[in-house]
């Protein structure tokens, strides 16, 4: 009961952190794009809406890293370890982290004023997320190796 209430909870902080990967990049569109039309108040809202879904997303992560660590311990790295879907989906959470980390560099940068890149370039780092999120539900999924 306990490892079920855990993976659920495991879950449901990894839907609320992803629903932050999803759209703070997103913003980062709407900001560069703010940046390139010079409008002033929309880019102090744009750098509010970063800055607190940033420190919204970090709850998601941390809650659903303590849950995903609670549910190894409780008993899923004996049953798995010896898998290699495990070591992918953990190298994908790793590298996404990296990715999230990366999003607060851009998120001081939008706020110091100092972007470098155009909201196409924003528009292709969106899509990254989700490339990382159909690979590691297929991988827990199925658990093919």
């Amino acid at each position: 009961m306990t490892y079920l209430l855990w993976k659920a909870l495991h879950i449901v902080f990894m839907v609320s952190w992803f629903a932050a990967l999803f759209y703070l990049p997103r913003l980062y569109v709407y900001h560069a794009m703010a940046q390139e039309n010079d409008e002033q108040q929309a880019i102090a809202r744009f750098v509010v809406m970063e800055r607190k879904l940033y420190i919204i997303g970090h709850i998601g992560m941390g809650l659903m890293l303590i849950f995903g660590a609670l549910l190894l311990w409780q008993g899923a790295w004996s049953m798995y370890s010896h898998m290699g879907w495990l070591h992918a989906k953990l190298t994908l959470v790793l590298l996404l982290m990296g990715y999230w980390i990366y999003c607060g560099r851009l998120n001081k940068a939008f706020a110091r004023g100092k972007n470098r890149h155009s909201h196409v370039f924003y528009r292709w780092f969106n899509e990254l997320p989700v490339l990382f999120l159909i690979v590691i539900v297929l991988l827990a999924t199925f658990k093919p190796f």
